[in-house]
């Protein structure tokens, strides 16, 4: 039995030993460097771009603009984004070249024999500059008559909608006894990956343009690196050495595009060196996308006994600069922000904005914490209007198996959020263990009559595996060798192992779906040049989708090894169910394979004088189908309850005039050993999910999705006060009590 068990990481000796590579350590014989020149405008018009003192100067190799490039664009889901912004571009994208939207945007690449060689002479590179109107906020992009894309045919830059029209409204307030109004903020969020953006490219012994970078879905780096230089795809190799966290932050190219482009021009004029960058964390914080900031405005309706009876909602995203997966974090936003529960009547109204902003784009919860923290909030004011305890108004309303969603079709089978729910609240009756009471500043003792004690639940659910209509697909390759006794078995798969062990449970599923002891199973692992197409390491869907593929292709394999072939390969490409777009009108359709279920409960103590909050407990109960590997699972709830602490506390990321101001660790203030909760107690269920393989489901990112709800709930039972708007900083915190004593 290689499932079910804590089996080891398979990565766990070289990153402890320091001996695994990661792209920033790889080195190779004569290697250049390479420097990304950052345009540093918000937005504004290049009039002139001089390189010549920068080419000139002895050591530079090559300096790349958008002259250089084939086709001038790339995006994940639509190309709205210039590789290389300048003048004289091809012409072959509808996208102007020469606006920079963003203070990241690209605006050369200079490769050199040293990176102080290259840095030196992109400090050389002289720009003319004619600045255009800035809008770094959807309250200012909306107001604005300047468009950001006016390419797209739009006449806002609200670019994108989505609706939802469910029930009768008029209906839904007429059953109200109580409507609960609220308007929300919530900020963007930094990654705070480990490792920076870094990379090597060459070309290979088969002349293919090679990439050596982290990721999060090879082949569609290897799609967009062919589009942009227009050559097939089989001509361009993408490899994934070790990579140091992502949680979304990977899903857009960063440097893909321009190393490629180097090494083939290069290349041309007889110089085969390999080339290498890495970005400063400065550089990181700046120059990839964020979680995205939004805004709502949300009526709730609900009778004496709790029942929802309507939900209505206007959700305004901040895409920032260019759409990156914009559209799609909308849609799950727009279904989430009306809860875990049944609407009987909806109209719901959502936004994506262009903004002259950091973009904003994939990051664990992909939309949904932004809308569980509505939702929740929402939920809990019912509550608390009503009398009622939360947990009970929760159970009254949940979705169920026979639940309608919210697009008004049924909901996938396996529902489990009574059991999540159930089981968070039994497990928050135990009684907490004492701890010290927290202090403010370390010179100082805890002031023990300032110490407000409160708890909160939230609950959340999410979608797993890519939706609404997107041609979900997952490819896996076994081998099996041997004589008379199976001897070694290799499985295939182009899956990142982001950090979260995937290679380690792809090991263990290969080993259990050819009945081998998982020694005789070898990887070869997220190489476009080895492996099929395995979609992305991202919405909860890499076990899920990977696991039904390498159970498929081990079956076909062991077809082929009971008829004596040797070897026996067996090759999969597993489509699960398809799913339907929303209709454009009423939101109505099948937009998700199936989804992930959590609940959450916080014990937290607050100082009501400074504002610092502890947590003393944070319970989460998540049902995962099948626990793969139990100690992985428990550590992706550890580790996405600490992150969404940062989300909902510590992490606030600044912007003026367009520009981060705070791209800095020391000004960024990601939760240390001290912050973060003092116990994560996981509470792990495992009720099957038909469609999983072994009965799995998905679970990464639930663990983060009501964590900050849930703390303002815990707020509010400890102060009265309701925060509507996250982080949770102590100033905010202690102005909302003093405006509340104001009140009273």
């Amino acid at each position: 039995m290689s499932l079910g068990i804590s089996e080891k990481r398979i990565d766990a000796v070289g990153k402890v030993t320091g001996i695994t590579n990661y792209p920033g350590d790889i080195q190779a014989e004569a290697m250049l460097h390479g420097i990304v020149v950052f345009s540093n405008q918000p937005h504004a018009r290049m009039l002139e771009m001089d390189i010549s003192k920068a080419e000139s100067l002895e050591g530079v190799h090559l300096i790349l603009t958008a002259a250089d490039v084939p086709v001038n664009e790339y995006g994940l889901t639509l190309n709205d984004q210039p590789v290389l912004i300048g003048l004289n571009a091809t012409g072959r994208s509808d996208v102007p070249s020469d606006i920079s939207r963003w203070e990241a945007d690209h605006v050369a690449f200079v490769v050199a024999e040293t990176e102080q060689i290259a840095r030196h002479a992109a400090s050389l590179i002289d720009i003319e500059w004619e600045q255009r109107p800035l809008f770094d906020n959807v309250d200012a992009a909306l107001e604005t008559d300047a468009l950001l894309h006016p390419e797209n045919g739009k006449d806002s830059n609200a670019y994108y909608q989505l609706k939802i029209r469910k029930g009768d409204m008029d209906a839904g307030w007429e059953q109200a006894d109580v409507i609960i109004e609220g308007s929300y903020r919530v900020p963007h969020q930094e990654h705070a990956y480990l490792q920076p953006e870094a990379a090597v490219s060459y070309v290979d012994d088969q002349g293919r343009l090679t990439v050596e970078i982290a990721g999060q879905w090879a082949h569609e780096d290897q799609e967009q690196i062919a589009h942009a230089l227009d050559l097939p795809r089989d001509q361009v190799r993408v490899i994934y050495p070790a990579i140091g966290g992502a949680f979304g932050g990977r899903e857009d190219n960063s440097l893909q595009i321009v190393m490629c482009l180097a090494a083939q021009k290069l290349a041309k004029k007889g110089i085969k060196r390999p080339i290498r960058t890495q970005w400063s964390r400065e550089e990181s914080i700046v120059g990839h996308h964020k979680r995205h900031a939004a805004q709502v405005k949300t009526r709730w309706g609900a009778t004496k006994a709790g029942l929802i009876t309507a939900v209505e909602a206007e959700v305004h995203l901040d895409a920032g600069a260019y759409n990156y997966t914009s559209n799609k974090v909308l849609g799950n936003l727009h279904i989430t922000v009306g809860g875990a529960y049944n609407i009987p009547n909806a109209h719901i109204d959502s936004y994506a904005v262009y903004t002259t902003a950091v973009p904003g784009g994939a990051y664990r919860g992909f939309g949904a914490p932004q809308g569980a923290f509505v939702a929740e909030n929402q939920m809990n004011k019912l509550a608390a209007a009503l009398d009622m305890d939360p947990v009970e108004i929760r159970q009254l309303n949940c979705l169920t198996q026979e639940s309608l969603q919210i697009t008004q079709v049924p909901m996938p089978p396996a529902v489990s959020l009574p059991d999540v729910l159930d089981a968070c609240a039994a497990a928050a009756q135990r009684p907490l263990v004492e701890s010290t009471p927290p202090s403010s500043f370390a010179s100082l003792p805890p002031n023990p009559k300032a110490m407000r004690h409160g708890r909160g639940y939230a609950i959340a659910f999410k979608n797993v595996g890519f939706s609404y209509g997107f041609p979900e697909r997952c490819e896996a390759t076994i081998e099996i060798y041997g004589e008379a006794e199976i001897e070694k078995v290799i499985c295939r798969h182009a899956g990142a192992d982001l950090g979260q062990g995937a290679h380690t449970v792809f090991k263990q599923m290969a080993a259990r779906a050819t009945n081998v002891d998982i020694s005789k199973v070898q990887m070869i692992v997220s190489d476009t040049g080895e492996t099929g197409d395995s979609g992305s390491s991202s919405a909860s869907r890499m076990t899920f989708m990977a696991g039904n593929a390498i159970k498929g292709a081990a079956e076909k394999a062991l077809e082929q090894w009971n008829d004596e072939e040797r070897p026996a390969i067996g090759h999969l490409r597993y489509t699960p169910r398809a799913t339907t777009a929303l209709d454009y009108e009423t939101g109505k359709g099948d937009g998700n394979i199936t989804f992930g279920y959590v609940a959450q409960a916080v014990d937290l103590v607050v100082d009501v004088e400074t504002g610092h909050i502890h947590i003393e407990r944070l319970i989460s109960a998540n049902d995962v189908g099948y626990a793969l590997n139990p100690q992985q699972v428990e550590g992706q709830i550890e580790g996405g309850a600490v992150q969404a602490y940062g989300y909902a506390v510590t992490e606030n990321l600044h912007i003026q005039a367009g520009r981060i101001t705070n791209p800095r660790f020391s000004s960024y203030l990601i939760p240390g050993i001290l912050d973060i909760p003092e116990r994560v107690d996981s509470v792990i269920l495992e009720i099957p999910d038909p469609q999983g393989p072994w009965g799995a489901r998905g679970m990464a990112e639930m663990p983060f999705i009501p964590v900050a709800p849930a703390i303002t709930a815990a707020l509010y039972d400890a102060t009265g006060v309701w925060f509507d708007e996250i982080p949770l900083t102590p100033s905010k915190i202690v102005a909302g009590i003093k405006q509340k004593q104001l009140r009273a």
